[in-house]
């Protein structure tokens, strides 16, 4: 039972299932793994720094397979699209602000344009700049996302129905088979996966955030923006993150105003990390997270979801992927 649907065409891939560009984990080796392993790999451009991507571009050079990039659209500028469309790669995700500056360049270059969405306003934004595929990220997702989104389950179908014939990739709180039927069954044509790569053999991930993300449980997560203040991070106000707990969560809980007000405690939090009393970062992470027990090859991750999926569909009686009619996102 194959789960071909309008995602997999569209981009040439076996499964259902992408990489989600996520910063300091999905390197060139994390998202080549991916990609040969049947899904679409997408490094974690963000930023567009010059410098990581001249180190993890390369390693993408001999990688057959479809393959992807994600950046950051409040963050990062002209340049960086610019020198990873040099490369070649199939598509470019474009996540959290406008993505207008950047979707005629993308698309000049012949690559697929992957548009994330957090709430209505943004999907609508996606639908009229043409977005050749569209990712709903709902609040359950690790990392950054809407300060005032819905939940993956709510929000995905209406996307689906906004978007009309555009494919809608699912993402938030998806990390094994039974969360990819889940967002097909909706009427996506595929999911965005993200802390479920995280904690793999290739991910970029800081050995001690990959045991973090084993030990965790979904109760541990937390939606804030704390941690952008106390880091001094210049993420927009609208856009909150998802992390396990942490020292200045508890510290500053429900007082980001004060600290925002505070450089001293700014200042407090750089000298706790070198002083090794906090974690160098947070550790980015949703609430599916009490999935995660292990670290294996993102390839393995990737069968796995796939094959889980197929069992998921077919214990529910679905006829999705099986040549009968099912979910608008075939």
């Amino acid at each position: 039972m194959e789960l071909s649907t309008a995602f997999t065409e569209l981009l040439g891939v076996r499964h259902p299932i992408a990489l989600a560009p996520m910063g300091g984990s999905a390197g060139g080796a994390l998202a080549a793994a991916v990609s040969r392993g049947g899904g679409l790999g997408m490094l974690g451009a963000g930023m567009g720094d010059r410098d990581w991507l001249a180190r993890e571009l390369p390693l993408m050079a001999d990688v057959e397979e479809p393959w992807g990039v994600g950046f950051l659209s409040w963050a990062v500028d002209a340049g960086g699209v610019g020198r990873a469309l040099e490369y070649g790669p199939r598509a470019v995700m474009l996540s959290f602000g406008d993505p207008g500056p950047f979707t005629e360049r993308v698309r000049e270059a012949g690559a697929v344009l992957i548009i994330q969405v957090t709430d209505l306003e943004e999907a609508r934004q996606a639908v009229d700049l043409g977005a050749d595929v569209i990712v709903a990220q709902g609040t359950e997702s690790g990392g950054h996302g809407a300060r005032h989104g819905r939940s993956t389950l709510p929000f995905v179908p209406v996307v689906v129905d906004l978007a009309g014939p555009v494919p809608v990739l699912a993402a938030g709180g998806i990390a094994d088979g039974r969360g990819v039927a889940a967002a097909l069954a909706l009427g996506a044509a595929g999911a965005l996966v993200g802390t479920r790569f995280q904690a793999t053999a290739e991910a970029l991930t800081d050995a001690s955030a990959t045991e973090a993300i084993v030990r965790g449980r979904g109760q541990d997560t937390e939606r804030s923006r704390v941690l952008d203040i106390a880091r001094g991070s210049r993420w927009p106000a609208k856009y909150t993150a998802r992390t396990l707990g942490h020292p200045y969560l508890d510290r500053w809980r429900g007082r980001e105003a004060e600290l925002a007000a505070d450089p001293g405690a700014r200042q407090q939090y750089q000298a706790d990390v070198a002083d090794g009393e906090v974690p160098p970062a947070p550790v980015w992470a949703g609430e599916d997270v009490d999935l995660i027990t292990d670290v294996p090859p993102a390839a393995e991750v990737v069968a796995a979801l796939a094959a889980g999926a197929v069992r998921a569909l077919r214990r529910a009686g679905s006829g999705i992927g099986s040549g009968r009619e099912g979910s608008r996102g075939l």
